[in-house]
């Protein structure tokens, strides 16, 4: 019991309150990282590296970091055309809403220790954004139901182990803890839609604990040349109990599987160059990838998702040394948002339509061996635009943009 206890502090500290930004996934972990749009599967640099690629902590040495994300998402939704209410459809309130909530802090944290020459021990504590959305209730609200929206918080625990097998070559794997707890409210006007319509809706939080683990290789290829490669396994939830109703599989909502490769180059004196590509399986998770379908109920097995097609990322770093306290970054990522035309109704719930990801960051070295980092990037509106699947002749237009910065200090022992 005291275990799980430490656990339940660690997990609560990391979960964030809002749509993040490569579908669910935050664009990158930890501020230098993110500094760079996320690239870094073949250059790690502090201890939250676990989170992208765990063999990465072989070469941070003894270090700890703890930091924050300030993150600020502006999403809103506009619905043109309809007709009255009837048994035949389904239509929405013609207009546009905005979602409230648009700050949210984003803390994460990491240890590591060498423990012989060729192994280290260590603990990354990170998060998603999630899914936020909140809705007002004016004119009946989005789905005739008040307010509507979900909140969807997702923490992950991280303890590393690695194994260095040659000078500058290794290997890691981490046990991966996940907690995450979901609310939605407003939806009980899909109730006939449901194969359990008590377990849709306004039903507070539910939270669920899953496993899984992530292994990785990192490590120089060539003088100039590093390398690096990672897999994490689909992460296995508990189900939401009580949202049985609205996820497929009654409930089930595991963490995808996710895929990074990498290059760092350091050919041009004090400076590198990051080139990763990450991929995510979203399609594989019945309750996000399963199309809305009017002819299957919510909470079937082969009951209607959020129709999110896999996403493929694309992240180019850039990284200056200045001298031997100031180092600059900055970065730049592109990956085609998930969700189909046909699948934006039940999409205004979670409208992770981003694609582009512009960064910038610095480390400044202090004294004592701490140094504090910082990063800023903005993600341009996109928009979706489709037919209501339930209400002919329709059109509802996702739409979303984001700024966030991030602050962290790391300490060198």
């Amino acid at each position: 019991m005291r275990l799980k206890h430490s656990l339940l502090v660690l997990a609560a500290l990391a979960p964030a309150q809002a749509l993040a930004t490569n579908g669910y996934f935050s664009h990158g972990y930890g501020t230098i990282n993110q500094g760079m749009a996320g690239a870094g599967t073949a250059l790690a640099q502090d201890s939250i590296a676990a989170a992208t690629n765990p063999a990465g902590m072989a070469f941070v040495g003894d270090r700890a970091d703890v930091g924050a994300e300030l993150f600020s998402p502006h999403r809103e939704y506009g619905v043109e055309g309809g007709g009255p209410p009837s048994l035949q459809a389904f239509y929405l309130m013609p207009g546009t809403r905005e979602s409230e909530n648009e700050a949210f802090l984003i803390p994460h944290l990491g240890y590591n220790r060498q423990v012989t020459e060729t192994q280290t021990l260590g603990l990354s504590v990170f998060a998603n954004g999630g899914m936020n959305t909140e809705y007002d209730g004016s004119n009946g609200g989005t789905f005739g139901g008040d307010k509507a929206g979900v909140n969807l918080e997702q923490g992950f625990i991280a303890p590393t182990w690695t194994w260095r097998f040659a000078e500058q070559q290794a290997i890691g794997i981490s046990p991966v803890i996940a907690y995450q707890r979901f609310s939605a409210s407003g939806l009980q006007n899909f109730g006939p839609m449901s194969s359990d319509a008590e377990a849709l809706s306004d039903n507070g939080t539910d939270d669920a604990w899953g496993y899984g683990f992530q292994i990785g290789w990192q490590g120089q290829l060539t003088e100039n040349l590093r390398g690096g490669l990672s897999w994490r396994k689909v992460l296995k939830m508990d189900e939401f109990d009580d949202y049985r109703g609205l996820f497929a599989e009654q409930g089930d909502f595991d963490i995808p599987q996710m895929f990074h490769a990498g290059l760092a180059w350091s050919g041009i004196e004090d400076h590198w160059l990051l080139l990763d590509v990450q991929h995510i399986r979203y399609s594989e998770i019945d309750s996000v990838g399963n199309p809305f379908d009017a002819t299957t109920r919510l909470g079937d097995d082969d009951g209607s998702g959020f129709g999110w097609g896999d996403m493929t990322v694309a992240k180019l770093g850039w990284q200056w040394q200045q001298d031997e306290r100031q180092t600059w970054r900055a970065g730049v990522s592109y990956g085609e948002q998930p969700i189909p035309e046909s699948e934006v109704l039940f999409n205004i719930l979670a409208p992770g339509v981003q694609e582009w990801h512009i960064t910038g960051g610095f480390t400044r070295a202090l004294d004592g061996g701490l140094s504090v980092s910082g990063m800023a990037f903005y993600s341009p509106e996109e928009t979706v635009r489709g037919e209501n699947p339930l209400g002919p002749g329709q059109e509802i237009e996702l739409s979303m943009y984001q700024l966030g910065a991030a602050v962290s200090l790391g300490w060198q022992f």
